[in-house]
C-alpha cells in the first residue's frame, strides 16, 4: 500500500549557480554545479533541466537537456551546464536522480526567475566561492 512506500529524503546534495569567466564568450557567465556534500558516492546520476516562464506576456519554455554521470564521489562537485543570459529571466528547473547503494533518490531543484544574480549569492560549500544555492 501507499504507507509501505518510503521516499528517502535528499540531504547534503544541492545545486549552485556560480559565475565564472568564459574565454569563449569573453565575459562572466553562470554555470550550474551539482554539489555532493554528503559522505556517500552518488551512482547513476541523471540531471534533466529546462527553463520556463512568462516573458512579455507570452509563455516560454526551453527544450529538455539531459546529463548523465556514472559516479560523483563524496564531498565533490560536478559542473552540469552553462545558463545563457536569456534563460536567467525564466524559472530554471533541474530534476536530479541518483542512487546511493540500492536506494533511488530524486529531487526537483528550481532557480526562480531573476534569482540568479549577484544579489542572491552566498558561499558555496566545498568550492568556497560565491554562488546562488538551491536546496
Amino acid at each position: 500500500m501507499k504507507s509501505d512506500i518510503t521516499i528517502p529524503k535528499v540531504e547534503n546534495v544541492f545545486l549552485a549557480a556560480i559565475q565564472e569567466w568564459s574565454d569563449d564568450f569573453m565575459e562572466k557567465v553562470w554555470y550550474v554545479h551539482l554539489i555532493n556534500d554528503s559522505d556517500f558516492n552518488l551512482d547513476g546520476v541523471m540531471v534533466v533541466s529546462k527553463a520556463f516562464g512568462t516573458l512579455d506576456g507570452e509563455m516560454k519554455k526551453t527544450s529538455l537537456l539531459r546529463h548523465a554521470f556514472a559516479n560523483i564521489p563524496a564531498v565533490s562537485t560536478v559542473k552540469i551546464e552553462m545558463l545563457e543570459t536569456n534563460v536567467l529571466r525564466l524559472n530554471n528547473e533541474f530534476m536530479v536522480t541518483y542512487f546511493i547503494g540500492d536506494t533511488l533518490y530524486d529531487k526537483k531543484f528550481i532557480f526562480r526567475a531573476q534569482t540568479i544574480t549577484p544579489d542572491y549569492v552566498e558561499e558555496v560549500p566545498i568550492l568556497f566561492v560565491d554562488g546562488v544555492i538551491v536546496r
